[in-house]
């Protein structure tokens, strides 16, 4: 028999908040759309720890272990969820997802965030098959960049960008979501199984017990993340480019639609061997800072508004 894990229902209080509708969620947490009891017109973004193999609802609003005889499984997650909320709520970047406010209740933790319009680039990416303009990855992927810079500035790793984690507002502003994958960077190798590991997009030592995690490892997702939106597909898995690698090089395989920078930029961002990748984000920046500002005619992009996102969109003979 299946166990409950219904979402919270609308009308639903939480805490200072009410609950809107569902707005969608995972294997580990549900999001909603919410709003202030005291402001209607405050609107949030709820995300509710519910990790479906561990927990359930045991009426319609309190979540607890689905084995009561073994909860720490449950506890230690949220526990986790909760010091990831509290990560995110001292990081304050224009390009990190800010979290308002975190609290636990109903025996389950939350995490509420600021509502913000745009669009998820994986959907983006799934809609156009790939083919995203060089125009779009110039002005997404730098600020995307001074995002994870500042993360790995507090000794942190993301450890999961992917498309589906980067939200675009107006203006092709990025956001960075999801930090429940984000580690500390350790000075030494400790094999953590914990770690999450999306395929394609998590680098070769993300995924076995060689080698160590650093800033490299989430720069091997960003050049994974931005060959994906000229692919429209994730790049093989890491461990199958090990030994015969049978990914071309972007600069090969795109070479008449895309510059020859931005394509090395994304090859050596996704370098096997961790020790060949960009050691930092400044050293990835400095490269795409490079690339000259017009590459493209002006004449076939309006400013990156989100209802003329789409004008970046089709590939474009660079010169």
């Amino acid at each position: 028999m299946e166990h409950n894990v219904a979402p919270l229902a609308k009308g639903t209080q939480v805490d200072d908040y009410i609950i809107d509708s569902v707005l969608g969620g995972g294997g580990f947490s549900i999001v909603y759309n919410a709003h202030l009891i005291s402001d209607k017109s405050q609107t949030v973004i709820i995300k509710e720890f519910m990790p479906k193999k561990l927990a359930v609802r045991i009426n319609k609003t309190e979540v607890t272990s689905l084995d009561p005889s073994a909860p720490e499984s449950y506890n230690k997650g949220r526990k986790l969820f909760f010091q990831e909320a509290s990560t995110l709520a001292t990081l304050k970047h224009p390009n990190i997802v800010d979290v308002t406010n975190f609290f636990q209740t109903n025996g389950t933790a939350y995490m509420v965030m600021k509502n913000e319009k745009g669009v998820n680039l994986q959907d983006y990416i799934r809609k156009y098959q790939g083919k995203l303009s060089e125009r779009l990855l110039r002005i997404v992927f730098p600020q995307l960049l001074s995002g994870v810079k500042a993360l790995h500035d507090q000794d942190l790793l993301h450890l999961d960008i992917k498309p589906s984690n980067i939200h675009l507002r107006q203006g092709g502003r990025p956001l960075l979501l999801d930090f429940g994958a984000v580690r500390e960077q350790m000075k030494t190798r400790l094999y953590d199984a914990r770690v999450v590991a999306t395929s394609g997009f998590a680098p070769i030592e993300q995924v076995t017990e060689r080698g160590y995690m650093g800033p490299w490892t989430d720069i091997y997702a960003i050049g994974a993340t931005m060959r994906s939106c000229i692919e429209g597909c994730p790049p093989p898995p890491a461990n199958k480019r090990k030994d015969n690698d049978p990914m071309k090089p972007a600069v090969t395989a795109f070479k008449r639609k895309y510059s020859k920078l931005i394509l090395e930029a994304i090859d050596w961002s996704m370098e096997p061997d961790q020790r060949l990748r960009p050691q930092s984000c400044d050293e990835l920046l400095a490269m795409l800072k490079k690339i000259p500002e017009e590459i493209e005619p002006q004449s076939l992009f309006d400013k990156l508004t989100f209802s003329g996102i789409s004008n970046v969109l089709p590939w474009k003979k660079s010169r």
